[in-house]
């Protein structure tokens, strides 16, 4: 049934001679600190609490800035004033109310409790004449300090664990009423502002951690709606329920770990499958909240209980479930739109620029969220501590360099020592989670690939873009040999720092921000501005280092085989994206942010008509997983590999460095615990022309085995045998065609 709009509903109220105002509780009547538990009663933290079995709701939020606070609770989600209002007292910068469950009721709150917050300060103080919708005690939308706080705007608690719904919808009457300025200050947003929830354990055992360490893992990065919902077979596609199902599926290909765009709740409600919206979700709203719009049961309750559930599924196979995470910035910086965090204390939620009117920005974004200030770190800590508990396994941070910024006001300035930021907190808090670095921003000083703390690992674009120009710069751009094997070994001149061994580099050619491996090899450019569903899209880097093979579909199929094959024998920890295995296409577009449709989503359906480009990624993980030699978790020693030119004699220090050189191969001598070859080989040919290599000489009682040959033309059946049946290799030579990797098993 369709809700009446608030004029339609103010001019019902005049009519029946009724007050539409909200009912305010005797405990605001009688002052801010009406209400609350004794002064030397001990915090919950932050969010909303039941105590006492059940009979008392303890409310905490964190403003060190407020004069006052108010929490509204509400029966249901739209179209409705507070059901009551609760003023609440200050310990520092703490906030905190406790409501008897009996008046909750009384209140006529039902079993699920709708409820935010509004705040005053400096720039708008406390007036008992005020009322919503009122500009009494108004002095300024933003003062010197950079004090933002607005009454009329209904808030968001930053602890929140569910959000009713986005504060936009489809078909609302006025989009405005978030905004500031004198045309909007005194507008209203509680009938339509999105709600927290109070949301109790969802009572869903996760499974157990999958126990192994992030150097033994193949990261598959996802969308978790894309993942089902173009899948004519899902049930409930797009959702966490969907996503599990496909959890045998990825355990069969041979990932270990799927990481999931961000799910914390974004403004995405106003998507449809016609229209360009947020679909890659990198705008937060709620650092708690599992979005609602991947949930099947989208009822209270029902996401937390819902991804948890999927959680579970993936661990039952032995996958771990990895987050991408925005902590950097949030979905109201810029001094716009008021949801939450500019509403209860701005300047100690955001870094304000040196005016304290505006906002410092290494985002490009709008403005950084203020990671220098203690009340910051334990949100984010907290927030990452709440997700663990729901079973996650580790995160990729968002342009995590702005995580490290010590500054707190007007300036960026990394700090990776400092004990008490965010990085390294992270590190010591939460022991055994997977910590991965977007390790840049905006902004000179943002660039931090190495800056790390241990106990991290960073997306190393350095091994994406010298693998890129390898194949696909030849002539113009390509790495010598000495600059691909450093990649190929794990960049230990990038990493190689007391505990950072090779796994902190996570190899990656194509990822969500960028051409999809399909394109990477058949666009020359982007082409962004096509029409639905692959475009419109704005932005992309005209820094791709693609190229489409001059349009031989057979050339372009080969060297995504050969991207794969270095990708999964190089060292350190390997990222693909979803789809990759099947000729995923976004048709050019290299930054479809905003496009919720069946462009971006993966087309299972084209999965059947690419079986054996599917059953090749999964043999090479085969391959990767039986040989321990492939995946070290400290760089090698230099006796642990001979690195070889095409007569099969170890590369000369001249070769290594001549930027005409096309070809090297690796033999990895180390035998690790568990590994059953004498070494392994890996063979590359960068060039246009056919190389003959020859095979370097097996150990005393033992042969080369040929496992892989990602030509044309290959000397394997299906490109890649299972692993434990190649076939020994008898020759003393091996013709490797051009753009192709060979690989041998010496037993």
């Amino acid at each position: 049934m369709a809700r009446p709009s608030m004029l339609l509903m103010a001019a019902l109220c005049a009519l029946a001679g009724v007050a539409c105002q909200t009912a305010r509780s005797a405990a605001t009547d009688a002052g801010p600190d009406a209400g609350l538990p004794d002064a030397g009663s001990t915090s919950l933290g932050p969010g909303a609490h039941w105590t006492d079995g059940g009979a008392t709701l303890v409310f905490e939020v964190r403003s060190a800035r407020a004069t006052r606070i108010e929490l509204s609770v509400f029966a249901r989600a739209l179209g409705a004033p507070a059901a009551a209002t609760f003023g609440m007292t200050a310990s520092q910068d703490r906030w905190q109310v406790a409501i008897p469950a009996a008046e909750l009721a009384a209140a006529g709150v039902g079993s699920t409790v709708y409820y935010g917050f509004r705040a005053w300060g400096p720039n708008w103080t406390y007036d008992s004449a005020w009322s919503p919708g009122s500009s009494a005690g108004f002095a300024a939308d933003v003062d010197a300090q950079g004090n933002r706080f607005n009454p009329n705007k209904l808030l968001i608690d930053p602890y929140a664990r569910e959000l009713s719904h986005d504060p936009y919808q489809p078909g609302m009457a006025d989009s405005s009423v978030y905004d500031v300025g004198p045309a909007d200050r005194n507008k209203d947003s509680a009938s339509s502002a999105a709600k927290s929830i109070v949301v109790s354990d969802p009572g869903v055992d996760a499974g157990q951690h999958p126990a192994w360490g992030i150097a033994d893992d193949v990261i598959y990065e996802v969308h978790l709606r894309g993942l089902t919902q173009g899948d004519p077979d899902a049930g409930c596609p797009g959702t966490y329920r969907a996503a599990a199902d496909r959890a045998p599926y990825l355990k069969a290909l041979g990932v270990t770990a799927v990481e999931f765009l961000p799910v914390q709740e974004t403004q995405n409600d106003t998507n449809t499958d016609q229209a360009p919206g947020n679909y890659w979700g990198y705008s937060t709203l709620a650092f708690f909240a599992p979005d609602r719009r991947y949930a099947c049961d989208r009822t209270p309750g029902g996401p937390t209980r819902e991804f948890a559930q999927m959680v579970a599924a993936f661990h039952d196979q032995g996958l771990k479930v990895l987050l991408d995470v925005v902590y950097n910035h949030t979905a109201e910086t810029g001094g716009g739109a008021v949801f939450s965090w500019v509403g209860l204390d701005n300047a100690s939620y955001y870094e304000l620029d040196a005016a304290g009117t505006g906002y410092y920005d290494n985002t490009g974004l709008g403005g950084n969220v203020n990671v220098a200030n203690p009340i910051v770190r334990d949100l984010v800590l907290d927030s990452l501590k709440a997700w663990v508990g729901l079973g996650v396994d580790g995160f990729r941070f968002d342009l995590a360099a702005v995580l490290g910024n010590a500054c707190a006001k007007g300036c960026y300035r990394f700090d990776a020592a400092d004990p008490a930021n965010v990085l390294n907190r992270a590190v010591h808090e939460l022991p055994g989670t997977v910590l991965i670095a977007e390790p840049w921003g905006i902004g000179a000083g943002t660039y931090q690939l190495t800056g790390f703390p241990t106990g991290w690992s960073s997306w190393n674009d350095q091994f994406r873009d010298r693998l890129r120009n390898s194949q696909n710069k030849l002539g113009f751009s390509a790495p010598t040999m000495r600059a691909l094997g450093n990649q190929l070994n794990g960049s230990p001149d990038l990493f190689n720092t007391a505990g950072r061994g090779p796994p902190a580099s996570i190899n990656y050619l194509v990822s969500h921000d960028g051409f999809t491996l399909n394109d990477l090899f058949s666009c020359n450019a982007a082409d962004n501005a096509q029409a639905w569903p692959y475009g419109p899209s704005g932005g992309g880097t005209t820094n791709n280092l693609s190229w489409d093979h001059g349009g031989d579909a057979v050339a372009q199929a080969q060297a995504v085989r050969t991207g794969l094959a270095l990708l999964m024998t190089a060292a350190g920890t390997p990222m693909m994206t979803g789809g990759d295995e099947f000729a995923r296409t976004v048709h050019c577009n290299n930054n479809p942010y905003n496009l919720d449709s069946v462009g971006n989503w993966l087309a299972w359906p084209s999965a059947a008509a690419h079986a054996d480009e599917v059953t090749f990624l999964a043999r090479l993980l085969a391959f990767r997983g039986a040989h321990p030699a492939l995946r070290p978790a400290q760089f090698r020693a230099p006796s642990a590999l001979a690195w070889l030119d095409a007569s099969g004699a170890v590369a000369s220090s001249g070769y290594l460095d001549d930027p005409n050189a096309t070809f090297l191969a690796v033999r990895i001598l180390s035998t690790p615990p568990g590994e059953s070859a004498r070494s392994l080989l890996v063979a590359y040919n960068e060039g246009s022309q056919a190389v003959t290599f020859i095979l370097p000489s097996a150990s005393s009682g033992a042969q080369w085995y040929l496992a892989a040959d990602t030509s044309s033309t290959p000397a394997v059946p299906g490109f890649m045998a299972v692993p434990g049946t190649e076939s020994p290799w008898t020759s003393a030579t091996f013709p490797m065609d051009a753009r192709a990797v060979v690989m041998f098993v010496e037993r």
